[in-house]
């Protein structure tokens, strides 16, 4: 029997499954809608897909690094107990090589490990493991030489920060010493000229509003605005930050020293940016018992 697209989106609504995994169900069924339905529970991809909607914010953050080429992917499941899992860490570990052939995200989920898409490995892991889980980001960077630091590691290259550092010049001791002042004091860009205009925007109007409510003439508020501003700067942006090994430098200064220049950078912490909900501990209970 020919599978139409028709069939398959419908299988897709009913189950939940992929779309790939809703096209073989059918396949191996001959099209029997209630069978393919019964297939995917055996292989317990629709358990899997029943669990897409649970927030995931706990998992790992891993790094790879190939010459001057280097990447970092967030993959997020529902507990931290699971980034303590050696097949969990195992995939995250695959996903993370994987990311070093691709561009962005959309294209990382279609690359294969094993034979299998990223998509349908994450499916697979969901099915046996029990949990929901995310390939949320990954972000890449190049440079003459990149260094890795991951902060509260829980394998080689992968744990709950993982920074990546592009740079010129060759100490790669320096270089470590930068990625974990990133992965402490979490810049948001690497200098003035890479700050979102509008984050900057957004704190002078918040300065100017604090200096107003002084009372102060306008020449004098200008002034404090003026020094406001750059000390914000200074705090936001890599270079110009106090370097936690020696405060009395700040990060360019130091590179300077060290004879270095920071091209780049990447910081990804697991959880970051998502919005847990807290549910009471009986409603947690009832919800598991229940078999959600």
């Amino acid at each position: 029997m020919a599978i139409t697209a028709a069939m398959v989106k419908e299988l897709r609504e009913t189950s939940g499954a992929g779309m790939m995994d809703a096209k073989k169900a059918l396949t191996e069924t001959d099209g029997d809608m209630e069978a393919a339905i019964d297939w995917l529970r055996t292989k317990g991809l629709a358990k899997a897909a029943k669990k897409s909607g649970r927030t995931a914010a706990e998992g790992l953050v891993a790094v790879a690094v190939d010459g001057g080429s280097a990447v970092a992917v967030e993959v997020n499941s529902e507990t931290d107990f699971v980034g303590k899992n050696a097949e969990f860490q195992g995939m995250v570990a695959s996903i993370a090589e994987a990311a070093l052939k691709v561009d962005d995200i959309d294209a990382l989920n279609a690359a294969e490990i094993n034979g299998k898409p990223v998509a349908t490995v994450l499916t697979d892991a969901i099915a046996k493991i029990g949990e929901n889980m995310t390939l949320r980001r990954m972000q890449k960077i190049s440079g003459d030489k990149v260094v890795s630091y991951v902060h509260n590691a829980v394998t080689e290259g992968m744990g709950k920060i993982g920074v990546l550092v592009a740079m010129t010049g060759d100490n790669e001791a320096f270089g470590r010493q930068v990625a974990m002042h990133i992965a402490a004091a979490n810049p948001a860009s690497l200098s003035e000229a890479d700050l979102d205009p509008a984050v900057v925007e957004k704190e002078k109007q918040v300065q100017i509003d604090i200096a107003r409510e002084s009372g102060k003439p306008e020449q004098v508020i200008e002034k404090m605005i003026e020094g406001r501003m750059k000390k914000f700067i200074a705090e936001s942006t890599l270079l110009g930050q106090a370097f936690v090994v020696n405060p009395d430098l700040t990060v360019e200064a130091a590179a300077k020293e060290a004879g270095v220049t920071v091209t780049g950078f990447v910081r990804l912490e697991v959880g970051e940016g998502i919005e847990v909900v807290k549910e009471d501990f009986a409603a947690e209970v009832a919800k598991t018992a229940a078999g959600a």
